[in-house]
C-alpha cells in the first residue's frame, strides 16, 4: 500500500498536490485527523485492494502540535505501509501575496494576528514538519499550477514519465545577492552587456535580440563549447549519488540580459538531455 500524507503551508499548493494525486488514482482525504490515520490504513488494508493508494491531507487546520501525526507516520511504517511526507512550501511574501489575490483568510488570521504574522506564525509551528518531510516542494516561483502540477508529476508519475533528478535553473544580478539555493554558479559577466546598448537596454535576455548579441560574441560560443559537455557529464554523476533535485545559477551584474539568455538557453540543452528543467529569472523585473 503506498500513502502519502500532504502537509506544508496555507497557500503553498496542498490543494493542487491533491487534486493531482487523485487525477493519479489517490484516494485523497482533506484534513483527516492525525489519529484516524492508522485506523483508516488499518481498514484499506484489510480491503480487497481498492484503497492501495491513498493520499491523506493534514496541515495547521488540525492543530498546533504534530506529535500526532509524527506517530501515526511511524505506526503506519510499522504496519509496512510505504508512507511518505510531502511538505509544500512558499516564501512568505508570495504566500500573501496569493491570498491577498484570492481574498482568502489564512487560517491563523484574526483578531489582533494580521496576514503576515499569520503566515510568519505558521512558518515556525510547521517547523518540525518540515524537518520531517520526505519530499520538499518550493512553489515560490511558480507561476501557475501547471508548474506545481509538472514537479508532483516528476515525484509521483508513473516511471515512465518520471526522471529522478529535477534541474531548475535560474538566472540572478550580482547587484542583488547570491541565490542562497544554488548547488552550482556560474558568472557570466565576462561576456558583452546589452545594457551598454541603448536600442536592447530595454529588453531581456528572453528577447531574441538580446540572445543574438549576446551568443554573438566569440567568449559565448567558446564558454558553450566548455559548459555544455560538463553538464552532460555533471548531472549523471548527480544522479547517480542519489540526489533529486539541482539547482544552477547563472549571474551577470543585473540579471536581466546576459545570465537570462544564458539560464534560457542551458534550460533547453538540459531538456534536450532527458532531465525535467525548469528555468526562472529572479531579477529580471528589477
Amino acid at each position: 500500500m503506498q500513502m502519502i500524507i500532504i502537509s506544508g503551508l496555507s497557500g503553498a499548493g496542498k490543494s493542487t498536490a491533491g487534486e493531482f494525486l487523485e487525477d493519479e488514482g489517490f484516494y485523497t482525504i482533506d484534513n483527516m485527523p492525525a489519529l484516524l490515520m492508522p485506523r483508516f490504513a488499518e481498514l484499506c488494508l484489510s480491503g480487497s485492494g481498492g484503497y492501495d493508494k491513498v493520499a491523506m491531507v493534514s496541515d495547521i487546520r488540525g492543530g498546533k502540535n504534530f506529535d500526532e501525526l509524527f506517530c501515526a507516520l511511524d505506526t503506519m511504517r510499522e504496519m509496512g505501509i510505504d508512507c511518505k511526507l510531502l511538505f509544500l512550501e512558499a516564501s512568505v511574501p508570495a504566500i500573501i501575496k496569493r491570498f491577498k489575490e484570492t481574498r482568502r483568510s489564512h487560517p491563523l488570521e484574526g483578531g489582533t494576528v494580521s496576514l503576515s504574522q499569520a503566515v510568519e506564525g505558521e512558518k515556525l509551528l510547521l517547523a518540525p514538519v518540515r524537518e520531517r518531510a520526505d519530499y520538499i516542494i518550493d512553489s515560490t516561483n511558480f507561476a501557475n499550477n501547471g508548474q506545481l502540477r509538472s514537479v508532483l508529476r516528476q515525484m509521483f508519475g508513473t516511471s515512465s514519465e518520471r526522471m529522478h533528478l529535477r534541474v531548475n535553473v535560474q538566472s540572478f544580478g550580482y547587484k542583488y545577492g547570491l541565490p542562497l539555493e544554488a548547488d552550482l554558479v556560474w558568472d557570466v559577466r565576462f561576456l558583452p552587456n546589452p545594457f551598454y546598448e541603448k536600442n536592447l537596454r530595454s529588453q531581456t535576455g528572453l528577447d531574441e535580440p538580446v540572445r543574438e548579441y549576446v551568443f554573438a560574441s566569440e567568449a559565448a560560443g567558446r564558454f558553450l563549447e566548455r559548459l555544455e559537455p560538463l553538464l552532460a557529464f555533471l548531472l549523471p554523476q548527480y544522479l547517480q549519488e542519489g540526489r533529486t533535485e539541482l539547482v544552477i545559477a547563472v549571474g551577470c551584474t543585473g540579471g536581466r540580459h546576459r545570465s537570462t539568455a544564458m539560464a534560457h538557453h542551458l534550460a533547453n540543452y538540459i531538456g534536450e538531455l532527458g532531465y525535467p528543467v525548469s528555468e526562472s529569472h529572479r531579477d529580471i523585473s528589477r
